[in-house]
């Protein structure tokens, strides 16, 4: 087949390829970033690029008529995912459609806890073999270590025993052997290597992955590291990747091999900056949704997406990492944190542990926002979980011109109540391309606070020049075209509410059935906790504004960070904590709000900004009075 060149500007890179590929594979198979929320489903109409000479490539489909306007289709522009390259041709990648460096949070609370790592190093002197002594050399091995340390019961493996009699006879019969929970041996090193003893503990997330290596002869963290997820191609939200997994028999191993391709590439990075290698990580421990869980293990995971949605497994697993190709010793083990149910997982778990709402006698809301929102609800007595399908919003995706904490995203908002004059900050004070998720949440609070909106989420017909019309519908403009990057005005549109609307109701209905249902107000909470990268950022008094938190007073609010981490990191360190994990799991009560005989009417009062009995937020009365005077 007669091969084909596409230049990609503005990089100005050529690439090779077969013809009839879209030219979002074509992108992706050459590193080449464009983004796809949907993971080129034709749905998110975020991959635009530009085509300028349309005759190598195919028409236009009906969902680019349907996700491009006319001005966007008369200047070339198309959809990556839907456009077939036929030819040689030459393919502009907008400045909107870029992936850029992301803001990530790679840290969170984190209690301290008893260091008592399940692997330890023993060193040992053995007795030189002799016509007097000729035992074995695995004998002598396993006597040694029964007499100084009063270990039983190893069992050498064939990897470790094909290279026994070098390694021991190497540092003149010194040698440092390593060993998993006090029965299995992990490795055997010549010479006295006990001072050197490392861990992996690794959040896998949905649209990131964080590593902490972490030196377990003290505990601390030594490297922090941190990538974006490479399933995103495969789809943006976990739905989108679960069905990627049916539409083909090896996709799900494509999956697996991305997530653990990375965690390799972060082992060896953290490895290298600290000057050591991976043979030295003797234990990882892995924390993600139940969805992330079943594809880092290889599991089936459709079930988790079928009602009543359970998952394979929720225990506690300890995995060889040879069976999971990880680029450590083949014996190293793999901790995997228990899940709680199929919408909350093992990093919910960790979520619990580093808060220590699950220890405290102090009633507590936990929250962890994402595209799947995780609430805890409790203390050390009893915790109630739900899950909440909060989703993409928050991440940018179904707004116009909404993106991810990104270089140029916009992050915070604010509107003059007088002349509804606009101020924004951006992440790192770079012009605006988009509006990433505390930007968007920002400016739906000053829209209702403004007035500009009512509490059904609907513009008033209030008269100003940020007020205007495309296509027949409101839009209200945070930046203008002269202040952007692209030229074109960012604004919030109708649509954009709606859908924090839903997302934010989603979170309200969840927290509220979950406190009902633990015998709760909002009156009797000590303490609400914000886990998760979007909850870092965002500002507490916009998330009661439109309703996604309760209305308490703010220095009740703790921002936690990535907490998901650092309960895996916790657990890498601490035998006790693991044990509190697995009986953690097991303690927390699910409850499945879908079935709640509250559910329906409860989300359909929490669509309201902030909610249709207004009574429940008395702050948010005050402002809008405060407006009205």
């Amino acid at each position: 087949m007669k091969k084909i060149t596409i230049q990609f500007e503005p990089e100005g890179r050529k690439v090779e390829t077969n013809p009839d590929l879209n030219i979002l594979e074509i992108a992706q198979d050459a590193g080449i970033g464009i983004r796809s929320e949907c993971g080129g489903k034709a749905i998110c109409g975020k991959c635009r690029i530009i085509i300028q000479d349309q005759r190598p490539v195919s028409k236009l489909t009906d969902a680019e008529r349907r996700l491009l306007s006319e001005d966007e289709i008369f200047e070339g522009y198309r959809l990556a995912c839907s456009t077939i390259a036929k030819g040689d041709l030459v393919v502009e990648i907008p400045e909107e459609s870029r992936i850029r460096i992301r803001r990530m949070q790679i840290t969170g609370m984190e209690l301290p806890v008893k260091l008592d790592p399940l692997v330890k190093k023993f060193h040992v002197v053995l007795p030189k073999a002799t016509l007097q002594d000729i035992r074995p050399d695995a004998e002598r091995l396993l006597d040694s270590l029964e007499s100084e340390y009063r270990i039983t019961g190893l069992e050498l493996n064939q990897k470790i025993l094909s290279n026994l009699p070098d390694i021991i006879r190497e540092k003149n019969w010194e040698v440092t052997v390593v060993v998993w929970n006090g029965k299995n041996l992990v490795a055997l090193e010549s010479g006295d290597t006990s001072n050197i003893l490392y861990g992996f503990a690794v959040d896998i997330g949905t649209s990131k992955l964080v590593g902490y290596l972490v030196n377990l002869r003290n505990g601390e963290t030594e490297e922090i590291v941190s990538v974006e997820n490479p399933q995103i191609s495969c789809g943006e939200d976990l739905m989108t990747r679960i069905s990627y997994t049916l539409e083909g028999e090896n996709n799900l191993k494509r999956l697996q091999r991305m997530v653990v391709g990375s965690i390799n590439s972060l082992m060896k990075q953290a490895c290298d900056n600290v000057g050591i290698t991976t043979k030295n990580i003797y234990e990882l421990t892995i924390v993600g949704n139940t969805a992330m869980h079943h594809f880092f293990l290889g599991i089936q995971p459709k079930y988790v997406s079928y009602s009543p949605y359970a998952p394979a497994v929720k225990s506690p697993l300890n995995v060889r990492a040879s069976n999971l190709n990880l680029a450590v010793e083949p014996e190293v083990n793999v901790y995997v944190l228990p899940c709680v149910a199929g919408f909350v997982g093992a990093d919910a778990v960790g979520d619990a542990i580093a808060s220590g709402v699950c220890e405290s006698e102090e009633r507590s809301l936990l929250i962890d926002i994402g595209t799947n929102t995780e609430v805890f609800v409790g203390n050390s007595e009893d915790i109630i979980a739900c899950s909440c399908a909060s989703g993409p919003a928050f991440e940018g995706a179904h707004i116009k011109y909404g993106m991810k904490a990104v270089t140029g995203a916009i992050e915070k908002i604010k509107i003059n109540s007088g002349n509804l004059e606009v101020s924004y900050e951006t992440i790192d004070d770079e012009p605006p391309v988009g509006i990433c998720g505390s930007g968007i949440l920002d400016g739906v609070a000053e829209l209702i606070r403004t007035g500009v909106i009512n509490i059904r989420g609907r513009f008033t017909n209030m008269d100003n020049e940020r007020l205007i019309q495309q296509n027949g519908k409101k839009e209200f403009v945070i930046a203008w075209g002269n202040e952007t990057v692209t030229g074109k005005e960012i604004t919030i549109t109708q649509a954009d509410i709606g859908e924090i609307q839903l997302s934010k109701g989603a979170i309200h209905t969840g927290v509220a059935i979950t406190m009902r249902r633990r015998g709760y107000t909002k009156e009797d909470l000590g303490r609400v906790y914000i886990a998760g990268a979007f909850g870092y950022h965002i500002d507490p008094m916009s998330a009661k504004i439109i309703g996604m938190l309760p209305d308490i007073p703010t220095e009740k609010i703790k921002f936690v960070g990535n907490t998901a981490i650092t309960g895996a990191k916790m657990c890498l360190t601490s035998r006790e904590t693991r044990e509190k994990a697995h009986t953690l799991s097991k303690k927390i009560r699910y409850l499945e709000l879908a079935v709640d005989p509250d559910f329906q009417k409860e989300f359909v009062n929490s669509m309201y900004i902030p909610y249709k009995n207004m009574e429940e937020y008395p702050t948010v009365i005050k402002l809008l009075k405060k407006k009205s005077e």
